[in-house]
């Protein structure tokens, strides 16, 4: 049987056996169709039933969430925590508390976390957690409930040394806070290192509230160099207006970008004469409000929410809000609209039509995988600081930030080269954080 056959066959019984689950199914396949590659070359990764094991989490929990709400009425919600892999150390991997979760999308968190964390160089394996919780129009005091409830049971599988969640979207400091003070509460002691994204006066890490947005912007800083452009003049547009995109914005026109456009669920602003951070991150982080306020209280802003984003021209895209945001007909308008560069703040915003529109037109693609791993390299370094009972800088962090966003490139072009497909990153992103995993899955045996 030839490697496109058992590979589709595998692909087939996933399926199967993951029924209901597309985005589960979208992220496997992007993978396996990368795995072709280096099976053909080194076959020996296909020993052990090693491609089975990696698609099939270690663990899987699902639990209920019982909280009462400000009306004193017991609402009910469903928690989750996928720990995928843990050959290379902990399960590492954020909480999502929105409507939308479910099984399916926290496995496709999951995957993918297993190979952004490889990608980083860290010692640390992937999970994924979180909620059908929504946190909008809930009071401090429903959220604190709802966070104690949710940390009463997941509590008992979790710590330093086996799973250390974070935050995601809708998790935050607020909600980081509240669920570390329930873990503390239950464990009884003081054990920093059990979660990342915490206060800085009680074991949290400077940039580590930055670090996915400046990530995001350190690595298309050097994919914009590796082919001869640079930030500077460059039209950027940035979907979302959550940390990962107010962050982005910041760095990018830090490093000489104008961002024309931001957006959230409501519609979408208009910039062209670039973002007032400031005003940004008052309306977004402070009043937590929508979009349409910023439009009203910056004369040179308009908000329209109708109509797409990325029909803007511009030199380069940043998708930041959430999965499958920008599909095959975005990406085409992008094209068509002079866009060159595309690198994903979100997980997975593209859809597959999306990348083969970028691979026909001739658009630089950094995927999820690679360009928002910032975000986990420095909660991994938060990490590495409650170990040692130390606190960084903010501007050594900020360097050991850009290093490993600009290692994480270099290896994906260096990948990609070797394996006979110069420039497309997601195929060296997929080559080079499976290999590290594969290695050490295969040293440790059939487990």
């Amino acid at each position: 049987m030839s490697v496109d056959e058992q590979v589709s066959s595998y692909y087939d019984m996933l399926l199967k056996r993951n029924a209901g689950e597309p985005e589960f199914h979208q992220a496997v396949a992007e993978v396996l169709d990368s795995l072709k590659i280096v099976l053909n070359k080194d076959p020996h990764y296909a020993d052990y039933g090693l491609i089975q094991r990696l698609c099939e989490p270690e663990r899987q929990l699902i639990f209920r969430v019982p909280w009462v709400d400000d009306n004193g009425d017991v609402q009910v919600n469903r928690g989750f925590r996928v720990q995928f892999n843990s050959a290379l150390g902990p399960y590492k991997g954020g909480l999502r508390f929105h409507p939308s979760v479910n099984l399916g999308i926290i496995k496709f968190l999951g995957f993918e976390q297993i190979f952004k964390n490889s990608l980083t160089g860290l010692p640390i394996g992937g999970g994924k957690g979180g909620s059908d919780f929504d946190p909008k129009g809930k009071s401090d005091a429903e959220i604190m409930r709802f966070c104690q409830s949710f940390m009463t049971e997941l509590h008992r599988h979790i710590g330093e040394y086996r799973d250390v969640p974070a935050g995601d979207i809708g998790v935050g400091g607020r909600e980081i806070g509240y669920l570390f003070g329930q873990y503390r509460r239950l464990a009884n002691k003081h054990e920093s290192g059990v979660l990342t994204g915490k206060g800085l006066t009680w074991g949290g890490s400077l940039v580590r509230t930055e670090a996915t947005g400046y990530g995001l912007a350190y690595f298309t800083n050097e994919m914009l160099k590796a082919h001869g452009a640079e930030f500077t003049g460059s039209k950027v547009i940035v979907s979302g207006s959550g940390n990962v995109a107010i962050y982005a914005i910041e760095k990018a026109q830090e490093l000489g970008a104008t961002v024309i456009a931001f957006s959230d669920s409501s519609g979408w602003v208009h910039t062209p004469n670039g973002v007032d951070v400031a005003k940004l991150k008052d309306v977004k982080e402070v009043r937590r409000e929508r979009v349409s306020t910023y439009a009203d209280e910056v004369e040179s802003a308009t908000y329209h929410p109708e109509g797409s984003i990325w029909e803007l021209p511009c030199d380069i895209a940043l998708p930041c809000a959430t999965q499958n945001e920008l599909d095959g007909a975005a990406a085409r308008t992008l094209a068509d609209n002079g866009c060159k560069f595309v690198a994903e703040g979100a997980n997975m915003p593209s859809t597959a039509d999306a990348i083969e529109v970028y691979r026909e037109r001739g658009i630089h693609f950094g995927p999820g995988k690679a360009a928002n791993a910032g975000g986990v390299a420095t909660s991994a370094l938060e990490m590495q600081q409650n170990a040692c009972r130390d606190s960084w800088s903010f501007d050594y962090t900020d360097k050991l930030l850009h290093d490993i966003m600009s290692n994480i490139f270099k290896t994906c072009a260096t990948t990609a080269k070797e394996y006979g497909h110069d420039g497309d990153y997601v195929i060296g992103a997929n080559i080079a954080g499976f290999k590290k995993v594969a290695d050490a899955m295969l040293a440790q045996g059939v487990i």
